[in-house]
């Protein structure tokens, strides 16, 4: 991995490259090691637990993550050609807890996932991988490599969801600028004053 990645514009949703499946990585040399360092970058400024290629524009099925599970032990890495698989009958729990994304930012919404996931794939240089994760992990996991299937977790929600989803977005999502998080996050006041914002809007 290269040791200095750049911050880079996160990709919001309504783009092509975030609605649409991704490419597989074949290509493990030094190329895809500045975007790995990138993407971790990317995701630190965001202050987020996972980012998929697709979000900073890349058609790839790569994600990284820093995140923790349902015990608090922090899971750092890469994963190159995602698959999860889910738990099915009595193993099958559902956490119905709330979701955001970073390409949608200030927005968000109850989704049911189960509360268990494995992801099979590759890291960065190629090795197999295997992660088992459970609660946020496994949320991480399901919700990253959605996006590598070209999906967004506004599609698994209901239109009454999705219409409160939208309506959080349209509300807070002006306080990040088009090339966030390269520009910082706009304070509420900031926002206020630059007119983005309605005046009793209220912290996220």
């Amino acid at each position: 991995m290269s040791e200095t990645g750049n911050v880079l514009p996160i990709t919001r949703w309504g783009e092509d490259v975030m609605h649409a499946p991704t490419r597989r990585v074949t290509d493990f040399g030094p190329e895809l090691q500045q975007l790995v360092a990138d993407m971790f970058a990317t995701m630190e400024a965001a202050e987020g637990v996972g980012l998929a290629g697709t979000q900073v524009g890349r058609d790839l099925a790569i994600f990284v993550y820093d995140c923790p599970d349902d015990k608090g032990v922090m899971h750092r890495g890469v994963v190159c050609n995602p698959e999860v698989t889910l738990p099915t009958g009595r193993d099958r729990n559902l956490d119905a807890s709330e979701e955001g994304c970073l390409s949608y930012p200030g927005a968000f919404a109850p989704l049911a996932r189960p509360d268990k996931a494995t992801c099979t794939g590759q890291d960065e240089h190629g090795n197999p991988v295997t992660l088992t994760g459970t609660g946020l992990f496994a949320r991480c996991l399901q919700h990253e490599t959605d996006h590598c299937n070209g999906t967004v977790f506004g599609d698994h929600l209901s239109s009454r969801h999705r219409r409160k989803l939208d309506q959080l977005q349209a509300q807070y999502g002006p306080r990040y600028p088009e090339d966030w998080p390269v520009s910082p996050k706009l304070s509420l006041v900031e926002a206020r004053e630059a007119g983005l914002v309605d005046r009793d809007a209220e912290e996220d």
